[in-house]
């Protein structure tokens, strides 16, 4: 069953976007303070995004 929960969870799509490099530098390197990866940190935006704006009936 893990390996069922690991497939549905699988990252098969990327996102690219374009930003100014000094914001860049700032984000990275404070997600390396803090311990975590800027691509950690922009999931769980997108995650809390989606839930936020998602009609509770719909999901």
């Amino acid at each position: 069953m893990a390996d069922d929960k690991k497939a549905k969870k699988k990252k098969d799509s990327q996102l690219v976007i374009r930003l100014n490099k000094d914001q860049r530098d700032q984000f990275v390197q404070l997600c390396d303070e803090l311990d975590t990866s800027a691509a950690r940190e922009l999931r769980l935006f997108i995650k809390g995004f989606i839930a936020r704006h998602t009609p509770e009936d719909s999901a």
